[in-house]
């Protein structure tokens, strides 16, 4: 069966750090169920292979598991946790960033009648399919490559290029396509939610951003929604907190300050927001923070497997 081979593959080859020696390719191995943590999604392609996790993206929730795989294509903050997993049973997974310049390549390659219609509607920014037997077959040749590393320099572009034609021509191939087009919504979305995440902490008006988006703002705003499943007021939000509990992590003793330099000139209603978001007050979670009970990284990839 290939999933007991990509089972064998993954577990052989997993490390502490998730990297590999193929590039832009990573292996998850997970021996516990912890709870959810926040982090951003980056643009990956991500197979389960044994276990299952939940990924929580504004009020769209995502389940995965076993033979089936999510595809990322714009950075988004998200919320996710492996909700199956042990010693006995680790989640495993491997994980590939997708590349906007890869897409494009292999789109101007590509004949027009080679893939499906694009429908009228932006794609989901999040989305989760069942892996077809054929990008199964590919996600364990390229793994194979870790036994004989004198032919991944050669081999290993070649399969991931075919893993990517896979995703472009499947089920969620209009996510991956627009990944790769300049002037698709997708990328106009794509332009926005990094203008906010450079500019998180200061006020920003919806009409500005979608003028630099290129878009109109009724446009702007019906696409940033169907994509991010947040408004852009929202989003922001999201990115505020989120980098608020990374400070409080090193800067525990000043909850105030954090709250200022991630935007808040409230502190009630940083706290507010705060314990909606993450459980537990600023100050509680910075204690826990401090008694090393949570970890918190500057770019950890809940999406990834």
């Amino acid at each position: 069966m290939p999933l007991d081979e990509l089972r064998t593959l993954l577990a052989r080859h997993a490390r502490p750090d998730g990297a590999t020696a193929i590039d832009g390719v990573l292996i998850s191995k997970v021996e516990r169920v912890d709870p959810p943590s926040a982090s951003m999604s980056g643009t990956v392609f991500a197979l389960i292979a044994q276990g299952a996790k939940r990924l929580a993206l504004g009020d769209r929730v995502y389940e995965y598991r076993a033979g089936q795989y999510l595809v990322a294509s714009v950075d988004l903050p998200v919320t996710g946790h492996f909700t199956e997993a042990s010693s006995r049973l680790p989640a495993l997974g491997l994980g590939l960033v997708l590349q906007p310049a890869a897409v494009a390549e292999l789109l101007l390659q590509a004949a027009a009648t080679d893939l499906p219609p694009v429908g009228g509607t932006p794609p989901l920014g999040i989305a989760v399919s069942d892996a077809p037997g054929e990008l199964l077959d590919a996600a364990i040749r390229l793994l194979r490559l870790l036994d004989t590393p004198r032919d991944v320099t050669v081999l290993a572009p070649l399969i991931k290029r075919e893993i990517l034609w896979r995703l472009v021509s499947g089920e969620q191939g209009a996510a991956v396509r627009q990944l790769g087009l300049a002037d698709s919504s997708l990328a106009h979305v794509s332009r926005a939610v990094h203008w906010i995440r450079d500019h998180y902490a200061h006020s920003f008006r919806v009409e500005e951003v979608a003028r630099r988006s290129g878009m109109s703002v009724s446009a702007f705003y019906r696409n940033f929604q169907a994509v991010t499943a947040m408004s852009p007021i929202q989003f922001q939000k999201q990115i505020r907190l989120q980098e608020a509990r990374l400070l409080l992590a090193t800067h525990p003793n000043d909850v105030t300050g954090v709250g200022r330099r991630v935007g808040y000139d409230s502190p009630s209603q940083f706290s507010r927001e705060y314990r909606r978001q993450f459980g537990a007050s600023p100050s509680q979670d910075a204690s826990r923070l401090r008694g090393s009970a949570v970890t918190v990284t500057r770019n950890p990839a809940p999406a990834l497997p």
